[in-house]
């Protein structure tokens, strides 16, 4: 799969994470918090499932 297929999924989970906590009435603080976590973690994941493998 390609790294732009995973950013967009991140994306599309970060936008769902923030959008359920503005609902539940969370603080616009921990939210933005949240939100850079779940990013941060997505596109580690991201990058170390499509980077290409290192020759033997």
């Amino acid at each position: 799969m390609s790294f732009a297929l995973y950013l967009i999924g991140v994306l599309l989970l970060v936008g769902g994470i923030a959008w359920g906590l503005v609902t539940m009435g969370v603080s616009q603080v921990y939210i933005g918090i949240a939100c850079v976590i779940v990013l941060g973690i997505g596109i580690m994941s991201a990058v170390s499932r499509t980077r290409a493998k290192d020759p033997s």
